[in-house]
């Protein structure tokens, strides 16, 4: 089981980070060009623990698509079933990091590479090993990405994949937040696992408590949720039972990433336990525990770092961090 490949589909991009923090946009006067996109982030995580990751994506015929390839590669990541298309660029976003390491973004994307991915590029064979295939609400706009998720998706759960999915909001990619929430609330119930922040619950359900938000997000498939809470823990929820873990106290430099790992790192660490998509409900409340501590270690030591899968620790870090 430990041998099985996590897949995520979805966007890779360039993230310019500034080279100060704490200012406004127009004063910083530099940006370091680094790998990014949620998804790729995820396979990095899990990749950075030794594990076997996948991602598809599609890049443009240009230089930073060069770059996330050559990047991808060298962490580790399976980049054969990523297309390049000379029909779009690859997308960038610019960061702007405040002095608590809060984020906002501003991207170039309309279109871009990875919005043009098609269905029919979705290979059967590509899901052969897979033990979960991960993706966000990023590339589930009206166009053909959405298409090649929907692929994707039942050509995981056919294999016996796991399927995870972080909405990961990013309401400057939408005209409308409705069709945000109302695209969100599509994809949910095709999910075994739905991670989900304190920020995005009530957008999603309309309830700022999440004893009454959680709830109303076990609808289809969903099996488990993953509720994280940044500096106040995170708590993982099931139809059986809830598990919580107290995060660790750190000085953030940068939260760039930090969501993405911790669903990459929960990842990783429910194929070590040889969970399946069959036995998600019925995990112990013991092992939920050993998930949650293991991930809230995994972000505190990204986050005192800049960059998203830079910043990853090795599971020899973390294992000498939680003894």
């Amino acid at each position: 089981m430990k041998n099985k490949r996590l897949i995520a589909i979805g966007e890779a991009l360039i993230d310019f980070i500034p080279d100060k923090v704490g200012c406004e946009f127009y004063e910083v006067s530099g940006f370091s060009p680094k790998l990014g996109g949620a998804p790729a982030n995820v396979c990095g995580a899990f990749a950075r623990l030794g594990g076997s990751a996948r991602l598809i994506t599609q890049l443009g015929c240009d230089p930073f698509g060069d770059k996330i390839m050559r990047e991808l590669a060298e962490y580790g990541i399976d980049t054969s079933c990523i297309s390049r298309t000379d029909k779009a660029n690859t997308a960038l976003a610019f960061v702007s990091l405040a002095r608590d390491g809060n984020r906002t973004f501003s991207f170039y994307r309309k279109p871009s590479a990875d919005m043009l991915l098609t269905s029919d590029k979705i290979r059967a064979e590509w899901f052969e090993d897979v033990f979960a295939l991960h993706f966000c609400s990023v590339s589930l706009g009206d166009f053909p990405m959405k298409s090649a998720h929907y692929s994707a998706i039942d050509a995981a759960r056919k294999k016996g994949g796991i399927i995870s999915f972080d909405p990961n909001l990013r309401f400057q990619l939408w005209d409308d937040p409705a069709i945000l929430k109302r695209t969100v609330l599509e994809f949910i119930p095709l999910a075994d696992i739905l991670k989900i922040s304190d920020e995005e619950l009530e957008f999603i359900t309309g309830e700022r408590d999440h004893k009454k938000g959680i709830p109303k997000l076990f609808n289809g498939n969903v099996k488990m949720i993953v509720y994280t809470c940044g500096g106040k823990g995170a708590y993982v929820f099931t139809e059986n039972n809830v598990s919580v873990s107290e995060a660790t106290a750190v000085d953030i430099k940068d939260t760039t990433g930090a969501g993405d790992g911790f669903i990459g790192s929960f990842l990783w660490m429910l194929n070590e336990l040889g969970m399946t998509a069959e036995t998600l409900s019925d995990m112990e409340e013991r092992e939920q525990r050993k998930c949650l501590d293991f991930s809230n270690a995994f972000c505190a030591e990204s986050v005192r770092k800049y960059g998203a899968i830079p910043s990853y620790p090795t599971l020899e870090e973390i294992r000498q961090k939680l003894r």
